[in-house]
């Protein structure tokens, strides 16, 4: 392994950007890929090179492998970051890179391969000790019986795409009679989506909270970087993430950190990469791995002063991080903060003052195009503790300026302002019951 000197960013919007950021920082020169719509983006704007790899509709480009490859061994790059999204989870596209005799910033090929299929994942947590929520332990077949498998189980229970991901091909069965049409739906969803229509079913857990743990390893070391807390979502997407979490104890922290560190130090994990956990009450369940970055790291860089990104980098091309410990200080809390329709940004204030962040690809003039992800930045604070980063969110939001575009800023803005939220006693369902309650006022 060596030091690398140039690393294509095959993704856009703001990981393009912060990667590109802390390449600079090390002396790393980049190259930016972009399609039609983005030709005027930050991110090809801050790169050394930059190169069009197709038309706006990501199959087109982002997602047209061929294309990243060949801009990469024209450009001769050393590397790929894959950042979020898109090719981060393909071990398909990361054997390609790594045929080509580059590195690809993230884990191997057939790590991937293991982690990316949930049931098999299921089946290895187990193995280093880490409990997974009751439910079925390979896929569900045309001939199993299923309807004794949710008997077993207990309604209500959720179909999941073993291949999935994103709330896509998953179905929550709170009535045996909606049983069948319910997994017909699933196997649909995720045939259509990762070209793979197996589902498993699992018991569904009601509100727990959604809680997961930051790791980077290398060949000799594997660190947590504490937990995140992401309860805060609609529709399987989060809105808000913070660390640590209200919901973890001291000795469920431990199990959860002992039984991670085992799994990736066993299977040479390379990289940065999330395990996630269902909380209810003081049990945990294993729920997936999310074999990259996190669009959410900033929160885990604030409580723990580590730059991911660049560990991430030396540890999958390098083979060794610069650090081989942790100290975690302070709460930080991350707002998503998402575009509600394409358009032109006429005005932009970013926030400043000691602890915030803000992570975006908008600049005065920019054009966010409707071809991609709605989240056009991320407002992050950092504190000594709760209520002074719940404070200092709250001032931020207030004055954070975005003109020519909707946003859904004033959301955030009520959510950090609700009695519940600043409480720090909720699960997944708490977006539901505070929209339920808006509503009601009006």
């Amino acid at each position: 392994m060596k030091q690398v000197s140039k690393i294509l960013v095959a993704n856009r919007g703001e990981i393009a950007v912060r990667i590109i950021r802390t390449c600079r920082e090390m002396g790393v020169q980049t190259v930016a890929v972009y399609s039609t719509a983005d030709r005027d983006g930050l991110h090809v704007r801050m790169a050394d090179e930059a190169v069009c790899i197709g038309p706006p509709q990501p199959k087109d480009s982002y997602l047209a492998q061929r294309n990243l490859l060949t801009a990469a061994v024209k450009t001769n790059c050393d590397a790929i970051h894959p950042g979020v999204g898109f090719l981060s989870e393909n071990a398909g596209f990361a054997r390609s890179v790594r045929e080509q005799g580059l590195y690809f910033i993230g884990p191997s090929p057939e790590v991937i391969d293991l982690l990316g299929d949930k049931v098999r994942a299921r089946e290895t947590a187990q193995e280093f000790g880490l409990p997974v929520t009751p439910g079925t332990k390979t896929a569900v077949g045309d001939a199993d019986d299923v309807e004794k498998i949710v008997t077993d189980l207990g309604l209500p229970v959720i179909i999941k795409a073993a291949a999935g991901g994103g709330g896509k091909g998953m179905r929550i069965v709170r009535k045996a009679s909606e049983l069948m049409e319910n997994l017909a739906v699933a196997r649909r969803e995720a045939e259509a989506n990762f070209s793979d229509g197996r589902v498993f079913i699992e018991r569904f857990i009601e509100d727990p909270r959604h809680v997961e743990l930051q790791l980077l390893s290398d060949d000799k070391t594997t660190l947590v970087l504490g937990e995140r807390d992401c309860s805060v979502q609609r529709n399987h997407q989060k809105l808000i993430e913070e660390s640590p979490s209200n919901g973890v104890t001291d000795f469920m922290r431990g199990v959860m950190e002992q039984g991670a560190v085992r799994m990736f130090r066993e299977l040479g994990y390379r990289g940065a990469g999330t395990i996630e956990f269902l909380v209810e009450g003081d049990k945990f369940y294993f729920m997936e791995v999310n074999a990259r970055i996190q669009v959410e790291h900033p929160v885990s860089e604030f409580v723990s002063g580590v730059d991911i990104v660049r560990q991430q980098i030396l540890a999958c091309t390098e083979g060794e991080m610069e650090i081989d410990s942790v100290s975690l200080k302070g709460w930080a809390i991350e707002c998503r903060i998402n575009a509600l329709g394409p358009g032109r940004v006429t005005a932009l204030r970013v926030p400043g003052g000691p602890g915030v962040r803000f992570d975006a690809f908008l600049y005065e003039t920019c054009t966010v195009p409707p071809y991609y992800d709605a989240m056009v930045g991320k407002l992050i604070v950092h504190a000594p503790n709760r209520r002074q980063a719940v404070a200092k969110m709250e001032r931020s939001l207030g004055e954070l300026v975005i003109e020519g575009i909707k946003t859904n800023q004033a959301e955030q803005l009520r959510i950090i302002k609700n009695d519940v939220f600043r409480s720090g006693d909720f699960g997944v369902s708490f977006i539901k019951q505070f929209e339920n309650k808006v509503s009601n006022n009006f």
